[in-house]
């Protein structure tokens, strides 16, 4: 796979406008990354924007927190998907792994997978939050749920991805899923060292600046 399929080019601030998601989109097509990743406001803008090439839209559900209703998340998902969505990066409840709630978890995951159908879901664990025994639960919980994903981050936390954490993600999980890397990943070092790592998708807002 050409080192420009690994990345989901993100632009996910709060102040993002029209003028830096039709930039974000004209840079995705220019260097053929994997897809943007956008907040669901953006996403018919982005379909449009991208309708002559392969680079998809996903979109995020459940951001930055993850501690909305599953029912939120379900309606949030079904309607991203209708709109054009094409992949789906989704945050855990964090709050009740940490209870030991994996029973919550997992039937939250399988109902927003569900709500993707034939669509790539990606699972945020938000492992800056985690103990290692709670990340490699929420991995469990992932694949037992038919997440397609996990992801290290939001990038909206205490901390982004870690090469410890991929490592760890990636041995919780079995080759059925892939491992996706966010936050702080700004240069080319660092995202050669993710992918040795295990990861098969980075999330960067600094995508030209990996590949060149």
């Amino acid at each position: 796979m050409k080192s420009s399929k690994y990345i989901d080019h993100t632009q996910l601030k709060p102040d993002a406008t029209k003028e830096k998601i039709v930039a974000l989109c004209k840079e995705a097509a220019q260097y053929d990354f994997a897809s943007v990743c956008v907040n669901p406001c953006w996403i018919e803008l982005c379909r449009e924007e991208l309708k002559d090439t392969d680079v998809k839209v996903c979109t995020v559900i459940g951001f930055p927190l993850g501690a909305m209703s599953t029912a939120s998340k379900v309606f949030e998902t079904k309607d991203a998907i209708e709109r054009g969505a094409e992949e789906i990066d989704m945050v855990i409840n964090v709050g009740k792994l940490k209870d030991g709630d994996d029973e919550y978890v997992t039937n939250e995951i399988k109902a927003v997978k569900e709500a993707c159908g034939d669509h790539i879901l990606k699972v945020i664990i938000e492992a800056c939050l985690l103990s290692d025994e709670e990340k490699v639960r929420a991995c469990k919980d992932s694949e037992k749920a038919g997440a397609d994903f996990v992801k290290t981050s939001t990038g909206f936390s205490t901390g982004g991805a870690t090469l410890e954490d991929v490592k760890l993600m990636r041995a919780s999980v079995s080759e059925k899923v892939k491992v996706k890397a966010a936050g702080g990943i700004r240069d080319k070092e660092t995202f050669e060292k993710m992918i040795e790592a295990g990861a098969e998708r980075i999330g960067t807002s600094s995508g030209a600046k990996l590949i060149g």
